[in-house]
């Protein structure tokens, strides 16, 4: 009996509506994710005496945040592709299969982030300071996120599974109320608002992990109720090595783009603090700030990959053609707008953090300088979608690790030997994003050239 083909709005939209009605909500729930990241570093840099300390506590900590959020957003990506490709083909019993072992995925992710956090965090933040005061703050704050990492973890499952399916709204709904809960609770946990006991940089953990754990339970909910495409059960969580394999083929480069971020930031930790430790801070505050931009253009991608996917599936040449060029089209519109706001509003974000005097002219002398890649950073975005999205996943990851290591670290490290000699040189560092992403994008068009050839041409309709 031949499947007939369902009818699905990723199949019928047109192309440039779709996009616009999958990516908002998809820009704005990955915008909020970099808001728990900001709003930490807001209070807590607002601590009396020891505000400036406890930031940069909060820069060391950021890379395995990131990572955290890699594994679970790279476990997603794979079965959001995976699943809109079934959908469009119309195997339903794959479909299950693939949302149920993504389910199992988390419970494995989380486990092994749990025990990161009993028995790994002290040696992982002693390799970046010796300044005890900010290494029991970053242990602290750390051993918290990852114990109760639950949250963050299933909540990139849930919000992956409601994309796939063309649900994206109510992933976002369930972002907008964890991030919500973040923002109430930071102030009451960490100065003692409301008779609570002053926590400082602890009271910031566990409101960022009670927000994570409320944004999974309605992703949760709202996968039950909401995705009716799916069905669930304990045999679809029977873990299947078959399908697990098919969600890393596509996931594993989008698990090492976003790694790979955590990689660069702990390794530039390294190297500017051998500058200055003033250097270090302003880093970690501009690269959460700039992360706000950059989600944006991640959560575009996250809208690019099931778009072409689903049409790929279904053989749809001219879709996949038009996902690319409206995805990129928004790419490029979205980093327009971030590079002008940064240029624009330099100074005063800086001053929202009560930076000191040198701190504060070096995070604003980074958003004007490493600004400038956006464009070039958000057409790299935009292409790992793409590549995903078209099986090239060794595509995918060539670019990750151009713009993210090879083009980055060596470079940075080269420039940081001048600029410890002459602070004044210090923009040399700032330029080494420049570099990179615009070199890692040279690559990527000659990569999207050969995929248009062999993969996009060659469909018959």
């Amino acid at each position: 009996m031949n499947k007939q083909q369902p009818i699905n709005k990723m199949a019928v939209t047109p192309v440039k509506k779709l996009m616009l009605s999958l990516g908002i909500p998809m820009i704005l729930s990955m915008m909020l994710q970099a808001v728990y990241n900001i709003v930490d570093s807001a209070f807590v840099s607002n601590i009396v005496g020891n505000g400036e300390a406890a930031l940069n506590a909060l820069t060391l900590v950021f890379p395995v945040q990131m990572l955290m959020v890699a594994i679970g957003i790279g476990t997603g990506v794979g079965t959001n592709a995976i699943l809109a490709k079934n959908l469009g083909m119309g195997d339903k019993e794959r479909v299950n299969k693939v949302a149920g072992n993504a389910i199992f995925l988390g419970a494995v992710i989380y486990i092994v982030f749990l025990l990161f956090g009993i028995f790994g965090v002290k040696a992982y933040i002693f390799s970046q300071t010796s300044n005890p005061l900010i290494r029991d703050m970053a242990a602290e704050y750390l051993s918290i996120c990852c114990i109760l990492s639950v949250g963050i973890v299933f909540f990139s499952i849930f919000e992956k599974l409601l994309q796939a399916t063309g649900n994206s709204i109510y992933s976002t709904i369930a972002q907008i109320a964890g991030a919500v809960v973040n923002v109430i609770l930071d102030p009451i946990l960490i100065y003692g608002w409301t008779g609570f006991s002053e926590l400082g940089v602890k009271g910031a953990a566990y409101a960022t992990v009670v927000g994570q754990i409320v944004s999974a339970l309605l992703g949760l909910i709202f996968h039950l109720k909401i995705n009716r495409e799916v069905k669930n059960g304990l045999r679809y969580i029977k873990p299947s090595g078959m399908i697990i394999k098919s969600i890393y083929a596509i996931g594993l480069p989008a698990i090492i783009a976003q790694a790979l971020m955590s990689v660069m930031t702990y390794a530039l930790n390294i190297i500017f603090g051998k500058i200055d430790e003033n250097v270090v801070t302003a880093y970690g505050l501009y690269y959460k700030i700039q992360q706000f931009i950059l989600f944006a253009a991640f959560g575009l991608r996250d809208a690019i990959t099931p778009v072409v996917s689903f049409n790929h599936g279904m053989g749809s040449r001219q879709r996949v053609k038009d996902g690319i060029k409206y995805g990129m089209f928004y790419t490029l519109i979205i980093m327009v707008m971030g590079l002008v706001v940064l240029e624009i509003f330099a100074a005063p974000f800086s001053k929202i953090f009560g930076l000191s005097g040198q701190t504060e002219k070096l995070c604003v002398q980074a958003m004007r300088i490493v600004s400038l890649s956006f464009i070039f950073a958000g057409a790299n975005v935009a292409f790992q979608g793409i590549f995903q999205a078209l099986d090239s996943g060794l595509e995918s990851l060539v670019i990750s690790v151009l713009r993210q290591f090879v083009f980055v670290v060596p470079v940075a490290y080269l420039f940081s030997l001048i600029a410890i000699e002459n602070m004044d040189m210090m923009w040399l560092v700032w330029l080494t994003f420049l570099i990179a992403e615009g070199l890692s994008c040279l690559v990527a068009c000659i990569f999207m050239k050969r995929i248009n050839k062999n993969k996009v041409n060659v469909l018959e309709r």
